[in-house]
């Protein structure tokens, strides 16, 4: 039985999320029944796993999944078939290609990389709505990103981390988090192996306190010290979050 890795993208708008679930449409329905429907199979779809189960309204330019079917496909076949399937979600997959034997797209998964963006003008988005969040306030961008760096590294990071968070612990390496001015947005950038639930989101709720000047860079190292969720700022809309990208051996 084949395995394949394939690298999808999506806008999370109007999805419950990456999972199905019984509360509404996820992205993983979506891509197993267009591969029900591709393959003409009776029977329950075939499962696809992926590298991270992105949450209600989250976008992806970068996510992995792998699936194993019970018949094996030239991968450019499977490409055009599977994206033919899947109109008119907004739903795309990039590319399609043969797994290492024992492939996992979650497991073997050595860094993954969100990019939050913020649009912080004062009118609002057009073109770039449900993609952004929009703050109709200038943020310092500069000290957003001084405020960033107390959080890399090796760290409890339970001050950001959501309530309904499953993770085992909540200790996590942030390899890299970065503010940069893009134009008319802000662009914030992050990568870890792992995240917790919600800890982009809460990250970047918390450094927009500080682009706004309610707090100090350096309230965000006592917040992550707290190590308790109220000690940071509030969970930043999913709008903005994408996952740009997944990393492996």
């Amino acid at each position: 039985m084949p395995r394949y890795r394939l690298t999808i993208e999506y806008h999370g708008g109007g999805f419950v999320g990456w999972q199905r679930q019984a509360s509404g449409l996820g992205v993983q329905q979506v891509i197993e029944e267009a591969l029900h429907a591709m393959l003409g199979q009776r029977g329950p779809c075939p499962e696809v796993f992926a590298a991270g189960r992105t949450d209600a309204g989250v976008h992806a330019r970068g996510q992995v999944v792998h699936v194993d079917l019970d018949a094996d496909f030239a991968p450019e076949r499977l490409l055009t078939g599977l994206n033919f399937h899947l109109r008119p979600r907004p739903v795309s997959v990039l590319h399609i290609a043969l797994a290492e034997p024992g492939f996992n797209a979650r497991l073997d998964a050595t860094a993954r990389h969100y990019l939050y963006r913020i649009l912080d003008r004062h009118p609002p988005p057009g073109i770039e709505a449900g993609l952004v969040w929009h703050v109709p306030v200038a943020l310092n961008a500069e000290a957003m990103h001084e405020a960033a760096r107390h959080l890399l590294g090796h760290h409890d990071f339970s001050s950001f981390r959501a309530a309904e968070c499953q993770a085992k612990s909540p200790m996590r390496t942030l390899a890299h988090i970065a503010v940069r001015r893009m134009g008319p947005e802000i662009h914030v950038s992050a990568q870890a192996r792992s995240f917790l639930h919600h800890q982009v989101r809460i990250m970047v709720g918390t450094l927009k306190l500080v682009g706004e000047g309610k707090w100090q860079p350096g309230n965000v190292a006592k917040a992550l010290a707290a190590a308790d969720r109220r000690a940071a700022g509030p969970t930043a809309p999913p709008d903005g979050l994408c996952l740009t990208a997944v990393d492996y051996f």
